[in-house]
């Protein structure tokens, strides 16, 4: 597959994307490797420089009524308490996209069973996530723009941009995303072989493009031209 620049293919990426609002597509990052077939996977949480999407809603497990409830709201969490979210949970009123769970109220949570619930839906907080833990407002701070993105098949998935985003927003947001996945590689065991071998920019409605790592070639139009639609 031929290999572009990022404002090259970025250029090529917004030509299929004409007449489109600029929020309205994203442009996506796939981060393919060589890897065991059915051997560990890559799965974190990134904020980027700039954040794709802001709309997440984030509900925070924790004493209601108390100072870390107070907190958590301020920092961006929309729901918040113990009974009130088991019940809506059991209820089928599932209203947020992330779940983050206090320690003080882990024990509630796993006396309320709802990791039948929210175990297949990926929502379930737990110590090895990360998502149980003493600073929820901490972590709410962090999700509040922030991105997940989990290995599939050997490809890491990951919104990087809108559409409206200039070249050297998605140069930060892409080598942001690119540092934390070395860093999960570098976590694994030394006895597992895992490297990146393809890097691909895509977008909603525009094919995939190839990246061989460089912001432009001798060819890219000037930034300035890639910063508007």
């Amino acid at each position: 597959m031929p290999q572009f620049a990022l404002c090259d293919a970025m250029r090529y990426i917004r030509a299929f994307e004409v007449g489109r609002p600029p929020t309205s597509s994203k442009y996506d990052l796939a981060i393919r490797f060589r890897t065991l077939k059915n051997g560990p996977v890559v799965r974190n949480r990134v904020r980027l420089p700039h954040a794709v999407d802001t709309s997440a809603r984030i509900c925070v497990i924790c004493p209601p009524n108390s100072g870390i409830a107070a907190q958590a709201i301020s920092a961006g969490a929309s729901f918040v308490g113990e009974e009130i979210v088991f019940d809506a949970v059991k209820e089928g009123r599932i209203e947020f996209d992330r779940c983050i769970c206090h320690v003080d109220s882990a024990q509630k949570m796993s006396q309320a069973n709802l990791g039948r619930i929210l175990g297949p839906k990926g929502l379930m907080p737990s110590t090895k996530l990360g998502t149980i833990t003493k600073d929820v407002v901490g972590l709410v701070k962090k999700s509040v723009g922030g991105t997940e993105y989990r290995e599939r098949l050997g490809v890491v998935r990951c919104a990087v941009g809108q559409l409206g985003f200039t070249p050297e927003e998605m140069q930060k947001n892409i080598k942001a995303l690119m540092g934390e996945v070395r860093r999960d590689i570098a976590t694994l065991s030394d006895r597992i072989q895992k490297e990146i071998h393809e890097v691909v920019l895509s977008s909603t409605n525009a094919p995939a493009f190839s990246l061989n790592g460089d912001f432009r070639s001798s060819t890219s139009l000037p930034t300035r031209d890639l910063a508007v639609l």
